[in-house]
């Protein structure tokens, strides 16, 4: 799947002497209900300062959401759902978290090994053939860290080698040969489908720096470009946007961030793609349009923004993506 979120163009991209009859006149000082973005009538200074303040921005341009959760006081939702959460982590964390889990697991029964031939006395009887140890040849910590990682890791060099005289040894290594395959399952699973996340495949998803207003056979239209650089396609593509925009109800009620869907092509079936080469994507201002209202002089006061969403399969690896990027 991809998204990707177009910035509004400045005024100059409305172009034609035929599209003055679609704009709307300037709103005259004298109406107070017309909320402030909406006059022309403002101080230049102000428009101006508008232009240079940098906008905070509902989706970046590289396709990543600008939206950080605070002031969560319930973190352990996180830690029901550990996968998804080690999942989640930036990689240097999560190979941190990989090495650590391996480490503590063989540190942890390498020292109930060693402590298993410290309580029998194996330590005692080293050098002395006539005694059965648990393990032979295990003389100390690092040789018990040893075996510990031979068995969990199914290694078996030979050299150490668990005794029939030893229940208690026989238990620990069907516990730890338990243990140790899930453990594997986890974290290599963890790592499996943290590779194999399609998130790099938005780099070749090339989406237009401006969406553009324009005349398209007789009709006002928002258009944007999409294009695929991979020679792998993205099956059963489909587009659909939204714009960002706050906006207050006729009850008084301020909605900040509300999201409102526009069409581009859901009733006649152009919102589904067959991306092989680049395609222009139309979005008709209508009545039904979040547009309709909107002047060209009003429409570079205007707060907004306009995030397009690309949905999809990745051929190469058959898994659903998505993507987000910024125009």
């Amino acid at each position: 799947k991809a998204p990707s979120a177009l910035s509004v163009p400045p005024a100059n991209v409305l172009e034609g002497d035929s599209m003055d009859q679609d704009v709307e006149s300037p709103v005259a000082i004298h109406q107070p209900k017309l909320p402030k973005q909406a006059r022309d009538d403002l101080p230049r200074h102000i428009s101006r300062d508008r232009t240079k303040r940098k906008i905070q921005r509902y989706v970046r341009k590289d396709g990543k959401c600008n939206v950080h959760h605070g002031n969560v006081r319930e973190t352990y939702r996180y830690l029901t759902d550990i996968f998804t959460t080690l999942v989640d982590l930036k990689w240097r964390f999560n190979l941190l978290i990989f090495v650590m889990v391996y480490t503590v697991t063989w540190l942890f029964f390498g020292m109930i090994w060693w402590l298993i031939a410290y309580i029998r006395g194996d330590m005692d009887h080293i050098e002395d053939p006539s005694w059965t140890p648990c393990v032979t040849n295990l003389n100390g910590f690092v040789s018990a860290f040893l075996f510990s990682i031979e068995t969990e890791t199914t290694i078996g060099y030979g050299y150490r080698v668990i005794t029939d005289k030893c229940p208690e040894g026989i238990i620990l290594l069907l516990i730890q040969s338990v243990l140790g395959s899930i453990v594997n399952a986890f974290m290599v699973g963890c790592m499996f489908v943290k590779i194999s996340q399609p998130k790099k495949r938005a780099e070749t998803l090339v989406f237009s720096t401006h969406a553009v207003i324009s005349m398209r056979d007789g009709k006002l239209c928002l258009m944007f470009r999409v294009g695929d650089l991979r020679n792998s396609h993205i099956v059963e593509a489909s587009i659909r946007a939204k714009l960002i925009k706050s906006k207050q109800t006729s009850e008084g009620e301020f909605i900040p961030l509300n999201q409102t869907d526009i069409n581009v092509g859901y009733y006649t079936g152009d919102d589904r793609l067959f991306l092989v080469s680049p395609l222009i994507i139309s979005h008709e201002i209508n009545q039904q349009s979040p547009f309709w209202e909107i002047s060209k002089a009003q429409l570079p006061k205007e707060e907004l923004e306009i995030v397009v969403i690309l949905e999809g399969m990745v051929e190469a690896t058959g898994k659903p993506c998505s993507m987000l990027g910024h125009l």
